[in-house]
C-alpha cells in the first residue's frame, strides 16, 4: 500500500513538471514574434506571466499532494522514500536539474516549515558531469576566410526576422569595423579563425541578443549582437566583445530572457564558456529558470562553507533602520534580514518590507536593482557567527533568529540573499578624478533609468547604492520603494509672509504635505556631503531636483511608454560610433 502511494506521488510530481516546462517553453516562444512585431507591452506580460507559472503551480501541486498523501503528508521518512523513486523520473528529463529543484520546491510547499534537508530534497548536486548533450550542436558555425564582411552578412541572413533590415550595409560595416578593431587586432592569429554562434535567440524587452564565441588559436572570444525593431525596420545596435560586456547584459541586476532552450545545461556551459566569472546561479536566473538559480547559489555557498573558516560579521556600511545585514568576508553575498521593530522615522512594517521586495523580484529591474532570493528556515553553524554579530541578530530579530544548541546552529527564518557590493558612500570615501566623475555619473543615470521603468527608489541616499566590479551603480534597499506614478511630485510653495521658515520647531513644514508627496528640490540638500561630489551630481543630474522631470517621466508611465535602457554603455552603441565620425568630419 505505501509503495503504491510513494510511486502516485512521484509520479503525479514529474507529470506537473511536465506540464510546467511546456507551458514554459509555450510563453518563452513568444519572444520572437513579439519582437517580430514591435509588441513590447507583450513581451514584458510574457516575461511576468512565466514567472507566475510556477508560482501559481507549485502551491496547487501542494495541496494536492496533501490530500494524496493524507495524514501521511508531513512524514520525512516516506518523503525520504519519494525522493528515490523520483530521481530515476528526473534523471530521464533533459531538464533533470530543474525537475530537482521542482521536487524540492513542492516537498517544501506539501510540509511547510522546514529548511534544506539532504535526506528528502536535492540539497547538493549528485551529478559528476552532465548527462545530456544535443544530436547536432545547439550553434552554427562559421569560418572566417578572404571577406570578414561576408561571414557577417551569412550570420544576418541565419537570423533575419520576418521584417526587413533598416540598413543592413551601414550594420554591416560598423560590425566589421568593431570586429577588426576589438578581436582581430587583440588577438592576431595567422590560422583559421571560426565563429560559433548559438542557434537560439534571446530576447528580452526591446532587444534581440545573438550570442556567440570567436576561436582563435587557444583563445576564445566572447561576441554579442544586439537587435533592436525600430519604426523603419530592423538594425544592428552593436557588436559586444568583452566578458565584461556580456557579464552587464547577463547581469544579476536584469530581467531575465526568452531564449528557447532543450537542454538547460547544455547552453548554461556554452555561456560560461565566454563568461567564466559568471556564477552558474546568474546564468540559470538570466535564462529563466530562477529557482534553480537559487538552487545553485545554494550549492555553491554550501561547498564554500565547508571549505573556508572565517566568521560571519555585519556588512560593511551604515546599519539599516529596516534590515539587519551581515556578510561572510571570503563570499560575495549578503544575507538581509527584517527586524522586529524599525527605528525611527521609519513607520513601515514587515508586511510592506515583503511586498517590497516581491515587487522587485516580479518588475523589470532594468539593470539598476539587485536580484534577490528568499529562504525560509536558514541554517548556519552557530561557531561561524561573529559573537557581536549574534547577539545582535539576537536582539534587533529574535522572532526569527533562534539557536539550536543541540545541533549548534543559528535558525533564521526568513532572509533574503543578494550580490554583495562596495556601498557608494564608501566607495566615494577613496575615489576621485574620471572614477569619481564616472561612477557619480552612474548614480544619476541609475535613479533616471529606475524613473524610466517606473520605479521611485524613496530613500535615495548613497549608502543605499553599490558599486559592482563594473563600475555600475545598482540601487538595493527596497523598504522604501514604490511605483513612481504612485507620487505626487509637487514644487516647494513660496513662504507666504517674509518670516516664514520652511520648518517649524518640531520639524514639520508649515504648509500641508500628503503621504505620497516629494519635493525634489530638497534633494539636493540631502543626497551628496561632499561638496565636490555634490558639485560632479549637480552637472550631470541637476534636472533630479525640477518636478518637472519626474512629472514628465510619469507621464510616459501613465501614456504606456517604455522608455529605452540600454544593458551597455551608450559609447558601445554604433549610433554614437557614427555621431563621433561624423562630428570628426564636420558634418552636421
Amino acid at each position: 500500500m505505501q509503495q503504491e502511494l510513494i510511486k502516485q506521488v512521484a509520479e503525479t510530481i514529474i507529470e506537473a513538471f511536465d506540464a510546467f516546462i511546456l507551458e514554459f517553453e509555450k510563453v518563452t516562444a513568444n519572444g520572437r514574434s513579439r519582437f517580430e512585431n514591435r509588441d513590447w507591452h507583450g513581451i514584458q506580460s510574457d516575461s511576468k506571466k512565466r514567472l507566475n507559472i510556477y508560482k501559481k503551480q507549485v502551491p496547487r501541486l501542494a495541496r494536492k499532494i496533501r490530500r494524496i498523501m493524507g495524514a501521511e503528508f508531513s512524514n520525512m521518512e516516506l518523503w525520504h522514500k519519494i525522493k528515490k523513486a523520483y530521481a530515476p523520473l528526473s534523471q530521464k528529463k533533459f531538464a533533470y536539474e530543474i525537475a530537482e529543484t521542482y521536487f524540492n520546491s513542492v516537498c517544501r510547499k506539501t510540509v511547510d516549515n522546514f529548511g534544506a534537508d539532504e535526506d528528502v530534497m536535492f540539497v547538493h548536486d549528485e551529478h559528476n558531469q552532465r548527462e545530456y548533450a544535443s544530436v547536432a550542436p545547439i550553434y552554427r558555425t562559421y569560418f572566417i576566410g578572404n571577406s570578414l564582411e561576408g561571414v557577417f552578412a551569412e550570420i544576418l541572413d541565419d537570423y533575419a526576422f520576418e521584417a526587413p533590415y533598416k540598413n543592413k550595409e551601414r550594420d554591416l560595416a560598423s560590425i566589421v569595423g568593431r570586429f577588426e578593431e576589438e578581436v582581430l587586432m587583440e588577438y592576431p592569429y595567422q590560422g583559421m579563425i571560426r565563429l560559433e554562434v548559438l542557434k537560439s535567440v534571446f530576447f528580452r524587452n526591446k532587444g534581440a541578443y545573438i550570442v556567440g564565441r570567436v576561436i582563435i588559436g587557444k583563445d576564445t572570444v566572447p561576441m554579442m549582437l544586439v537587435m533592436l525593431h525600430g519604426e523603419d525596420g530592423i538594425e544592428v545596435d552593436t557588436l559586444l566583445t568583452t566578458e565584461g560586456d556580456l557579464s552587464i547584459v547577463f547581469s544579476f541586476t536584469r530581467s531575465y530572457f526568452l531564449v528557447s532552450v532543450a537542454i538547460p545545461s547544455e547552453l548554461v556551459h556554452f555561456l560560461r564558456s565566454v563568461m567564466p566569472y559568471k556564477p552558474y546561479s546568474d546564468i540559470y536566473n538570466s535564462i529563466g529558470f530562477n529557482k534553480h538559480g537559487k538552487t545553485e547559489s545554494f550549492r555553491h555557498f554550501a561547498k564554500h562553507l565547508e571549505n573556508t573558516d572565517d566568521l560571519f560579521v555585519h556588512a560593511p556600511g551604515i546599519k539599516g533602520m529596516v534590515m539587519a545585514v551581515f556578510t561572510l568576508p571570503s563570499y560575495n553575498l549578503v544575507f538581509k534580514l527584517i527586524k522586529d521593530r524599525f527605528e525611527p522615522p521609519k513607520v513601515t512594517n514587515k508586511a510592506h518590507v515583503k511586498s517590497c521586495y516581491k515587487l522587485v523580484s516580479r518588475h523589470d529591474r532594468v539593470g539598476r536593482m539587485a536580484d534577490t532570493h528568499e529562504f525560509e528556515f536558514f541554517t548556519l553553524p552557530k561557531d561561524r557567527f561573529q559573537p557581536e554579530l549574534l547577539e545582535d541578530l539576537l536582539k534587533v530579530a529574535p522572532s526569527i533568529v533562534h539557536v539550536d544548541e543541540d545541533k549548534d546552529q543559528v535558525v533564521i527564518d526568513h532572509l533574503y540573499t543578494e550580490r554583495r557590493m562596495t556601498p557608494l558612500n564608501i566607495f566615494l570615501e577613496d575615489v576621485q578624478g574620471e572614477d569619481a566623475d564616472e561612477v557619480i555619473d552612474e548614480y544619476g543615470n541609475t535613479i533616471k533609468q529606475l524613473a524610466a521603468a517606473n520605479i521611485f527608489p524613496g530613500d535615495m541616499l548613497l549608502k543605499n547604492f553599490g558599486v559592482t566590479r563594473h563600475k555600475r551603480v545598482v540601487f538595493y534597499d527596497y523598504d522604501e520603494i514604490g511605483f513612481l506614478t504612485d507620487y505626487n511630485f509637487r514644487k516647494l510653495p513660496e513662504a507666504q509672509y517674509d518670516g516664514d521658515e520652511m520648518y517649524d520647531d518640531g520639524g514639520r513644514p508649515w504648509f500641508a504635505v500628503g503621504p505620497n508627496d516629494v519635493f525634489p528640490e530638497e534633494f539636493r540638500h540631502f543626497l551628496i556631503g561632499k561638496e565636490a561630489i555634490r558639485k560632479i551630481f549637480f552637472n550631470y543630474h541637476k534636472d533630479l531636483f525640477d518636478p518637472k522631470f519626474w512629472k514628465e517621466m510619469q507621464q510616459k508611465q501613465i501614456k504606456g511608454e517604455i522608455v529605452d535602457v540600454f544593458p551597455y554603455r551608450r559609447r558601445k552603441r554604433f549610433i554614437h560610433q557614427r555621431e563621433a565620425q561624423r562630428r570628426s568630419l564636420g558634418e552636421d
